[in-house]
């Protein structure tokens, strides 16, 4: 049986769940999800992350930039 190389797919994910814009630090979060009869179990949020194209020094590229990077530059693009 041939086993799956899953090491690859872990950082890949690992990669895309962090915000490449320069003053963002969003990454994936850790903590306990609590039911009703306080029973604590470890999970994590993942933040939502989307590939964008941007201009970066005039040229066109593609990032992974959070919900509120994208915002902010559209916001900042709308102004000029």
């Amino acid at each position: 049986v041939a086993h799956k190389n899953t090491r690859n797919k872990i950082t890949e994910r690992q990669t895309m769940a962090i915000c490449e814009a320069p003053n963002c630090k969003t990454q994936v979060r850790t903590g306990n999800n609590v039911s009703h009869s306080k029973r604590r179990t470890r999970r994590t949020w993942s933040p939502n992350i989307h590939k964008a194209t941007v201009e970066i020094n005039g040229q066109m590229k593609k990032v992974n930039l959070c919900t509120r990077c994208l915002r902010t530059i559209y916001k900042t693009a709308m102004k000029d």
